[in-house]
């Protein structure tokens, strides 16, 4: 996709959001698409093969080289690890159990979290759920960049910065733009956490820890698949607020990148994502698109006339009602 300005001097963006109007224009059109909106019970079986690759991974790197721990973090870890955080995307949305147990849930996503070396899942889903209630909303979606970054992060160096801490900026921003109260879930997954981790120290030894948490910061950061980051809402197009992207890394990434369409019907699993667009191709296929995450990323840094300011942002009125 080429490249137009997606900003105007460095300031916010404003406008409405398009996809709660285009849901209700698609399912009066397709009434059969609420077919697909069912638990996807394959994720369960899923995780738990990414669980237990996790774990031979621990065992095989306990005694390498630290050069080679680093290594594998990066080639093999950090793909896991990315892949699980988006399995956790897909649990937060109760596609493993279904809406009706929700609990079952909210427990496997703890479960889920385990490889990461950090607590996730629920505070995720608890700020996720706002970002697709309340799309850009201004102090209440944490998907957006605060100011800073959109000042500071704005010459080609300080954009690659940027996107290597991107797992910092995700950990830190909701504590200043829209921190909420530790809930006893939180503290649970905390919790957890810490006691997988401590196993793991004792059981593998401290490559094997570091091997866990380093390969969630670098999947996390520079890597491929965190494309997916600036594809899914940057504006490298004016006027356009989300993007789809159709590559080959949706088969590791729960078909995140189908994300008009996720947008649209986020009660539709990922799994089922790629049978929505073909059903209702003519809501999608003229819409911007990629084929590349590590065009995205390449085209970010380089191109002069995008920074994290080039989003959407909406001045919400009303109640607002959060997790």
């Amino acid at each position: 996709m080429g490249n137009t300005v997606a900003r105007e001097d460095f300031e916010w963006v404003y406008t409405d959001q398009p996809h709660a109007d285009r849901r209700k224009e698609i399912l009066s059109k397709y009434p059969e698409i609420k077919a697909l909106m069912k638990p996807d019970y394959n994720l369960i079986w899923v995780v738990i093969l990414m669980m237990l690759a996790q774990l031979v991974a621990l065992y095989l790197v306990k005694d390498l080289d630290w050069k080679w721990v680093v290594f594998w973090s990066y080639v093999f870890g950090s793909c896991l690890d990315h892949s699980m955080t988006l399995a956790i995307h897909e649990i937060a949305h109760n596609s493993a159990f279904g809406n009706c147990k929700a609990a079952w849930n909210r427990w496997f996503g703890m479960f889920a979290n385990l490889p990461l070396g950090v607590p996730y899942s629920v505070s995720f889903k608890r700020y996720h759920m706002d970002h697709h209630r309340y799309l850009g909303g201004d102090g209440i979606d944490v998907d957006i960049p605060a100011d800073f970054e959109g000042w500071f992060f704005c010459t080609r160096f300080r954009k690659l910065l940027w996107i290597i801490l991107q797992p910092l900026f995700y950990a830190v921003r909701p504590l200043y733009l829209n921190p909420k109260p530790i809930s006893r879930l939180e503290i649970m997954n905390l919790s957890i956490q810490f006691l997988f981790d401590v196993m793991i120290y004792y059981v593998f030894g401290v490559k094997s820890l570091f091997y866990l948490i380093a390969a969630t910061i670098l999947g996390l950061g520079l890597h491929p698949i965190s494309g997916h980051f600036i594809a899914e809402h940057y504006m490298f197009l004016k006027g356009y607020e989300t993007y789809s992207y159709y590559g080959p890394l949706n088969k590791l990434t729960f078909n995140v990148g189908y994300h008009n369409e996720h947008h649209d019907f986020p009660n539709i699993p990922g799994k089922s994502l790629p049978l929505l667009k073909k059903m209702a191709s003519e809501y999608y296929d003229h819409l911007p698109q990629y084929n590349s995450w590590l065009k995205v990323l390449y085209d970010f840094v380089m191109d002069d006339t995008i920074s994290p300011y080039s989003r959407m942002k909406r001045h919400l009125k009303g109640e607002v009602k959060q997790e």
